[in-house]
C-alpha cells in the first residue's frame, strides 16, 4: 500500500471509531456561574425551588445562606451534630437532621426583599415604613 492509502484509510478508521464512541454529556451544556466559598467543609446543599437561595451546610454546623447570585446573605449556627439539610417542594421550611442526636429541627423560612423607592411619588411622610405582604398561595 501506497502511505498516501495508509493515511486515508487510518483516518476513516479513526472517524468510525469516534462515531460509535458515546458520549455521557452530549447535548448538555455547562457554564461555570459561581463560587460559594464557606468558613469549614461543606456537608450538605440545597437550594430553594425557584433557585433564588442556596443554603450550604459545614461540618462544624454553621448554615450559610446564599443569594443566586452568589452573596452570602447570612449564616446561623445550627449545631455541631447536624449532618444533613433538607427543603420543602414549596421552599418555606428547611429540616436540618442529626442522626447522632437522633433530631430533625424544622425552620419556618420568610424571603425579604428591598425595594427601592426613591424615585417614587408618595403621599405621607417621606420616610414612613411600608410593608408589603406577598400571598403566593392564592390562585
Amino acid at each position: 500500500m501506497k502511505p498516501s492509502h495508509l493515511k486515508s484509510s487510518f483516518l476513516f478508521i479513526m472517524i468510525m471509531f469516534f462515531s460509535t464512541v458515546s458520549t455521557p454529556f452530549a447535548g448538555v451544556k455547562m457554564d461555570f456561574q459561581h463560587k460559594l466559598t464557606v468558613d469549614n467543609p461543606p456537608l450538605d446543599v440545597v437550594t430553594t425551588p425557584d433557585g433564588k437561595y442556596i443554603f450550604v451546610l459545614t461540618n462544624k454546623g454553621n448554615l450559610s445562606v446564599f443569594d443566586q447570585n452568589g452573596a452570602l446573605q447570612n449564616k446561623i449556627h445550627v449545631g455541631d451534630q447536624v449532618d444533613q439539610i433538607k427543603m420543602d417542594p414549596q421552599g418555606n421550611r428547611l429540616f436540618i437532621t442529626s442522626r447522632s442526636g437522633k433530631t430533625i429541627q424544622i425552620i419556618a423560612l420568610d424571603f425579604f426583599v428591598e425595594i427601592n423607592t426613591a424615585d417614587a411619588p408618595f403621599k405621607g411622610p417621606r420616610d414612613a415604613p411600608v410593608v408589603f405582604a406577598v400571598f403566593s398561595d392564592f390562585q
